[in-house]
């Protein structure tokens, strides 16, 4: 695949890039702020009526609140960049979000079990944009890692505390077959035109075959070697 050797620093200097470049990061920038807000208001902020203490209620209070947050960055960069704010909320655009969401989450531990491998996912997805060439965007992922971390962590901190009781592990497995099989639609098609165009500007650095395999491998280890759980078989 032919690469371009290009590096935008600043939104004012994208008026004056490629427009496949233009609508290549337009693309990325209005997934991130159309996903972050609806995993937000489906999972992060209903979890807090499923948080069984004070304690676990204002960590995921905090989760949501990030959550959230994320959705501001990339709006406001997106608002920056002349895409249309109505392009960026789910259900006022044709552009549906991650299938992940389809997911309905009905208790705490599928909660914490999103948290530990959805977020996982996410995290793998930032870290790509964290070497990307349009310098804004890798700013805003950079600020996001730090509370993608904090959320993978609360996964498995959740996780590993419902574990200690043999009916915490059954509740954490059935969630895990139930969400699990679905996670590496996550990461996109094989051979998928946009991320070769991603790839082709610098935006992305990495196939979405390559992060799937990093996340399945990533995931195996959060599961079977921390957890002592079993990881089914993607779909």
């Amino acid at each position: 695949m032919e690469t371009v050797s290009i590096e935008v620093k600043t939104v004012a200097e994208l008026a004056n890039a490629p427009a496949e470049y233009r609508e290549a990061a337009s693309k990325i920038v209005r997934s991130h702020a159309i996903n972050e807000l609806y995993g937000a208001q489906v999972f992060d902020e209903p979890a807090v009526a499923f948080a069984p203490t004070p304690y676990w209620k204002w960590l995921t209070c905090r989760v949501a609140m990030e959550e959230y947050g994320h959705h501001q960055r990339f709006f406001r960069l997106g608002q920056k960049m002349g895409i249309a704010p109505e392009t960026m909320i789910p259900g006022k655009t044709d552009k549906r979000p991650l299938s992940i969401f389809e997911f309905t989450m009905r208790s705490w531990p599928e909660f914490c079990v999103i948290k530990l491998l959805a977020d996982m996912a996410e995290i793998i997805q930032v870290e790509d944009l964290m070497e990307c060439t349009f310098r804004p965007l890798r700013d805003e992922a950079a600020k996001t890692m730090p509370e993608e971390k904090f959320h993978a962590g609360f996964g498995l901190r959740s996780c590993t505390e419902l574990c200690r009781t043999e009916d915490g592990r059954r509740d954490v497995q059935a969630a895990i077959d139930a969400l699990f099989p679905g996670m590496p639609a996550f990461f996109g098609q094989p051979r998928s035109k946009n991320n070769a165009l991603y790839r082709k500007w610098g935006l992305k650095q990495h196939t979405n075959e390559a992060m799937r395999a990093d996340y399945l491998e990533r995931a195996r280890v959060l599961v079977e070697d921390k957890l002592g759980l079993k990881l089914p078989a993607p779909a």
